[in-house]
């Protein structure tokens, strides 16, 4: 189940991608057969085991996509802190953050992370749980949340576009995504969410249904639903490019016109 539409994300072979929150790694999966050098980043444990486990048997089972350059596309899976990445400046192309934000009380710090370690012209994407969906389960249900490692906050579309802006990104294209999940996790927070229900499981076999098949029906209803009731919403951001050298025009005092042109930082 990808949040991330990898095409506004304009990811290419070849390039370097952070997966930042990776979990157990479906966004890194899908980055890593669509040629992309990929590193996995999550503080748990468990997480990374199981997103290096997966990765190692997709490059097993020859489903690694193929670099610019013809070669195999490489990963790599890290347990570290989003608030404190340990990448240098300015050293990937890509960076996905992907329902992880809602969780880190200090986010301001975690998204001037993202900013620092994508190159000028790099691209992030970061996806959160949509406000009003979010708004619903939280009334329904404190134990959906109100845990450890649990949600802290809502963000407002606009909010979290503004948040990125602080952090020197340049807010794009936005989009919502997972309308048919939403009713699910009403249903969960309304009956309890570590309850049992009859509902609640005839509601998952859908989505498992939908996950694995794929079928034209749901696609075409989430389609239509997302914009309404979509679970997640997804903005992409750029980090400006660093702006060009100026040339600086020599002139032939005889010929009255430019002689030559250099860059000034030529000297």
């Amino acid at each position: 189940m990808l949040t991330v539409d990898y095409d506004r994300l304009d990811l290419r072979p070849g390039m370097t991608v952070l997966d930042l929150g990776c979990g157990e790694g479906r966004h890194a999966f899908e980055a890593y057969r669509r040629g992309a050098d990929v590193v996995a980043v999550d503080w748990g444990v468990p997480e990374v085991s199981t997103t290096k486990r997966w990765l190692g048997a997709i490059a097993e089972a020859g489903e690694a996509g193929r670099a610019g350059d013809g070669r195999a596309a490489r990963y790599e899976v890290v347990r570290g802190d989003l608030l404190h990445l340990p990448f240098p400046d300015a050293s990937v192309d890509r960076v996905m953050a992907s329902e992880v934000l809602e969780h880190i009380p200090d986010d301001a710090t975690a998204m001037a992370e993202i900013f620092r370690v994508l190159k000028p012209g790099g691209r992030a994407v970061v996806t959160v749980p949509r406000y009003g969906p979010e708004r619903i389960c939280w009334a329904l249900s404190d134990e959906y949340h109100a845990n450890e490692g649990g949600h802290i906050r809502i963000y407002r579309g606009d909010e979290l576009r503004a948040r990125l802006t602080a952090a020197g990104l340049v807010s794009g294209a936005t989009h919502h995504a997972h309308a048919l999940h939403a009713p699910y996790w009403w249903l969960k927070c309304a009956v309890g969410v570590d309850r049992d229900s009859a509902l609640v499981r005839a509601y998952h076999r859908l989505l498992v249904w939908d996950l694995t098949t794929r079928p034209w029906v749901t696609r075409v209803a989430e389609r239509v639903l997302d914009p309404l009731i979509g679970k997640s919403f997804v903005v992409y951001a750029d980090k400006p490019a660093e702006p060009a050298t100026p040339a600086v025009r020599t002139w032939s005092a005889a010929a009255g016109r430019p002689d030559r042109e250099r860059s000034a930082a030529a000297g």
